[in-house]
Order: structure tokens, then sequence, then C-alpha cells
């Protein structure tokens, strides 16, 4: 038997930030895995990347007002799934968020989102990939400085 192809995978997501007491902080979801990263779903056919991403946001996050800010870049990797190979490609963009709580999207896996300023949140990162997604939304964003954390697991004080 010929080996299985690579199924190849398109997907976008977002690099969300909000500004709180003047400093970047960004939000990171937890997976049914129990790991850190951002919020990312397939394309739809013919969709554009970009209204991907902010659907796939305003889905796993239950986000809404969210302002595209530029492009994160691409990220690609390899796994495994029900014994296929699959080769995904997901482009990340800046986004911002004015405001409002978050809602995980329980359904999809999504057990948790947090606010968290740029050192804490690439401390908590899974993914090393993920991290230079991260790098380049602070380079946009101008998120060099670093805040306190301390603002709980879920949400920022009002």
């Amino acid at each position: 038997m010929p080996p299985a192809r690579t199924r190849e995978e398109e997907s976008a997501g977002g690099v969300v930030y909000r500004m709180i007491a003047g400093v970047p902080h960004f939000l990171l979801i937890r997976d049914s895995y129990r790991n850190w990263g951002f919020p990312k779903g397939h394309l739809k056919k013919g969709e554009a990347p970009e209204r991907a991403a902010l659907r796939e946001v305003s889905e796993e996050t239950g986000l809404g007002a969210l302002t595209l800010r530029g492009d994160a870049g691409t990220i690609e990797w390899y796994f495994q799934f029900h014994g296929r190979r699959i080769h995904k490609r997901c482009r990340f963009f800046v986004m911002e968020s004015p405001g409002g709580r978050t809602r995980p999207q329980k359904a999809e896996g999504i057990t948790q989102c947090k606010w968290l300023p740029s050192d804490e949140a690439m401390d908590c990162l899974s993914y090393e990939n993920a991290r230079g997604v991260l790098r380049r939304a602070i380079d946009l964003v101008g998120g060099g400085a670093q805040g306190p954390g301390g603002h709980g697991p879920e949400e920022p004080p009002p």
C-alpha cells in the first residue's frame, strides 16, 4: 500500500491585545490539552485569512469589536491525526480589543482565556513558534514595556 499523502490545512488566528494602565496585555487561550496559545481556526471556502482570523477569535473567545492592526506572520507544523499526516499553516493577525469579557468556547475545547503583559504571555505560551508570533506582535504594538501581572486568571480588573 502506498504511503498516505500529507493533507494540507490553512488556518488563521489572532494575537489579541488591549491596553491596561498603558501596558499592552495579550490574550491567551488554553485548549483541552492544557496548552496555552492564540485563538485560531480553519478558513472557510473562499474566506480571506483576515476575515477568518476575526471570525475565529470572536467565536473562540466571545470578544467583539476587534480591530486589525497588522500581520504577525505565519507558522507551520506537522502532526498526526487519526493516522494521517497533516501539514498545517496558520497566519496570525494582530488585533486590538477595546474591552469586554471573554467567554471561552468550551464546545471547541477552549477551557480558559487570560490577559497577560508581554513577558508573562511569552513565558506562558506552550509552543516556541507561538513565541515568534508574539514577538512580532509586540514589535508592532510597541509593547516592550512590561507591566505587573496579578490580574487573576480570567480578566483584568475593571
